[in-house]
């Protein structure tokens, strides 16, 4: 067995971690020289390349991650129609999207089953990959896994500058549903789906313990021993916080991840905010 992860940055250098762990000869593809570096240290086999570039070489591998993202312009993932146009079909390829493909869901549940309704060019960018994605798999006879996955924490990802500068936050009572993921837990449940023995087409993926941006705001301040941030309206938070950042508080919604935990058999190693600040606070200080 043979593994390639397009996109070998953090997530994708802890699945590529757990590929070694498992005697699974590994390749990596990143663009920058200090990330070849990192991952020949890792003991993964590294390639340089530009997604945007024009001749990319990929190798043959029996499973396939994608964690590289989509360009920041458009609506379509050009980047991908390079990638498959290079890809010898592998056995498997997952792919990590986003749950911001459901858009705005007025706060209610989300199953695999809800429509998508992106609101937002970056939103639209992952249907579209999503659906190249599941053209060129089923023209090919590829095992395809989409996960659908929220917003995404751990070492090194916490809002400790935000947090600092003070910005604000909206208020508690009026803040929308969102849901994370420890970025451990979001490789682990990857390479779950890329050695199951059996798996469904599309998983949401998360902590399973939907909260609030404010919340998980508050929470990272408590664990820092800082300042927890100002609280503003809904209203006004959406005329300073600027388009992208407004773009998140337009959306509600909470993910049902039965799917994951019944039909994978996954269960979130951080299934609640205040264990995951904690670990990723104590691994970034160790």
């Amino acid at each position: 067995m043979s593994v390639l992860v397009i996109g070998c940055g953090d997530t994708g250098l802890r699945v590529a971690r757990m590929a070694l762990d498992a005697g699974v000869r590994c390749s990596g593809l990143v663009r920058q020289a200090a990330s070849v570096a990192r991952l020949r240290f890792e003991g993964v086999e590294a390639l340089q390349q530009d997604l945007d570039s024009e001749g990319l070489s990929l190798p043959v591998a029996d499973q396939v991650l994608i964690a590289a993202p989509p360009p920041k312009q458009g609506t379509q993932d050009t980047r991908l129609v390079r990638v498959l146009s290079a890809l010898p079909p592998p056995r498997r390829l997952v792919y990590i999207s986003t749950s911001g493909v459901y858009g705005d869901c007025g706060g209610a549940w989300v199953d695999e089953h809800a429509p998508l309704r992106p609101l937002t060019p970056r939103a639209q960018r992952r249907v579209d990959a999503e659906s190249r994605l599941s053209d060129w798999a089923q023209d090919r006879g590829v095992e395809l896994v989409r996960l659908r996955a929220p917003g995404i924490y751990g070492p090194g990802r916490l809002p400790i500058q935000r947090l600092q500068r003070g910005l604000p936050v909206i208020r508690p009572a009026e803040a929308p549903w969102s849901n994370r993921i420890h970025v451990e837990d979001l490789a682990r449940v990857a390479w779950t789906a890329m050695t199951a023995a059996a798996v469904e087409s599309v998983y949401n993926v998360s902590d399973g313990t939907p909260t609030s941006m404010t919340d998980y705001f508050l929470r990272c301040a408590r664990h820092l021993g800082l300042p927890e941030p100002p609280q503003i309206p809904l209203a006004e938070a959406e005329q300073r916080l600027g388009a992208q950042a407004a773009s998140f508080v337009r959306e509600s919604r909470r993910l049902d991840i039965r799917r994951m935990r019944e039909g994978l058999g996954f269960e979130p190693k951080y299934p609640d905010l205040d264990a995951g600040i904690g670990a990723s606070i104590a691994a970034q200080q160790g």
